[in-house]
């Protein structure tokens, strides 16, 4: 028989589910400005600037510069270590920046990947040691809330049980640390969207991803209504020869976070994935339009789909600043449509009720061919 020994005082949990519910209020998602070193090389090379200190400075102010309009979209802001403590050329903390716009800042945590032996090219993340008192100052210094991504891929012989339950519980040892110092967690599974699987494949693998994750963070005792999902859409892989449609990933990733993820967690916040700007907008559009019952706030923690725009038009030069910083305001507006599609309290009573009866949105049932759902509804539908 388990026991129950309290985590977290009443006043705790309270400041926790605060913290998350302000981050994904009604259109609001999140920017992920937490590119290492190394991945901001990769960046700033494409556009044939220097991977300095300062350049790294310059750009990540762009993107804090933008005016009272970004406050509208933009819940949360997930910053590098270096980028926590930097400031604005007039002196100016980027903590403090983002704060003043009403917006929650947030930090990564982890240190990474390294392989997980007797895998296949499998990995874990490392950076649980030390954890509690880096986010203890962090806190101090006005980070509410963390992200911590793990890694999963697909191929034949992978996702392992061993790499699935590996991660899982890494996930899970950290959303409890982090909730021991204030902090919500973002829990990141990620499953690459490397090969050529299908959809299918895909959904069949973050279900049990999924699974696992939520089991382990109820194993340690983690406080749901305090924490954030951060997981893939579930996509075919990039080398997948068959193309799908928005509204076929959109039923696809719906279904399994309906058969995975507690209602009790306040928001999926999903990353890009290596979508383009514009497949990332349409395919969370699809989602929050999607004819299923869903429980939680869908929004985006995008990085890429929401910078790339910025990136190009900026190229390090001063001049191109001010430009630079447009183009992210008008795409975190256009992302940030998606999650404000309406929800009509009927028309979501009447789709849970479909829903069980195993019938499409027109009450044909699955054989009735109603476009565009009828291969969703057959097979990607909770009852099918």
């Amino acid at each position: 028989m388990t026991h129950q020994y309290p985590a977290l005082t009443a006043e705790q949990k309270k400041e926790l589910s605060d913290i998350a519910l302000r981050i994904v209020a009604p259109g609001k998602g999140i920017l992920a400005a937490d590119e290492s070193v190394g991945s901001m090389a990769k960046r700033l090379n494409q556009i044939g600037v220097e991977n300095t200190e300062e350049n790294r400075r310059l750009y990540r102010q762009i993107l804090f510069s933008a005016d009272s309009r970004v406050k509208k979209c933009i819940g949360g802001v997930i910053f590098f270590h270096e980028t926590m403590y930097q400031k604005a050329d007039d002196g100016t903390p980027f903590v403090q920046m983002i704060k003043d716009k009403g917006i929650v800042v947030g930090i990564k945590v982890d240190k990474g990947v390294v392989p997980l032996a007797g895998t296949d090219g499998e990995t874990t993340t490392q950076g649980l040691d030390g954890l509690s008192e880096r986010c203890a100052q962090y806190k101090k210094d006005g980070a509410d809330f963390a992200k911590w991504r793990c890694v999963l891929k697909i191929s034949d012989n992978t996702p392992s049980a061993l790499a699935i339950m590996e991660n899982a519980n890494v996930l899970a040892r950290y959303a409890s640390i982090c909730q021991q110092n204030g902090i919500v967690p973002i829990v990141e599974p990620e499953i690459l969207p490397d090969g050529d699987h299908d959809l299918k494949r895909c959904q069949y693998v973050t279900e049990k991803v999924l699974a696992a994750v939520y089991k382990a963070l109820s194993d340690h005792h983690v406080y749901l209504e305090g924490t954030l999902l951060k997981p893939n859409m579930v996509t075919p892989g990039h080398s997948c020869p068959t193309k799908y449609s928005p509204e076929e990933i959109a039923m696809a990733t719906v279904t399994a976070l309906r058969r995975t993820v507690p209602p009790a967690v306040p928001g999926v916040t999903f990353l890009s994935g290596g979508q383009s700007e514009e497949e990332a907008s349409i395919n969370l559009n699809a989602i929050n339009t999607c004819p299923l019952v869903r429980p939680w706030a869908l929004t985006f923690s995008y990085g890429r789909a929401l910078q790339a725009s910025a990136l190009s038009a900026w190229r390090g030069q001063r001049d191109n600043a001010t430009a630079a910083t447009e183009e992210f305001v008008k795409r975190a507006e256009v992302m940030a449509m998606g999650p404000l599609q309406e929800r009509d309290a009927e028309v979501l009573r009447l789709l849970g009720w479909w829903g069980h009866r195993g019938l499409c949105p027109h009450g044909r049932g699955y054989a009735g061919g109603c476009a565009p759902w009828d291969r969703g509804w057959r097979e990607l539908c909770p009852t099918g």
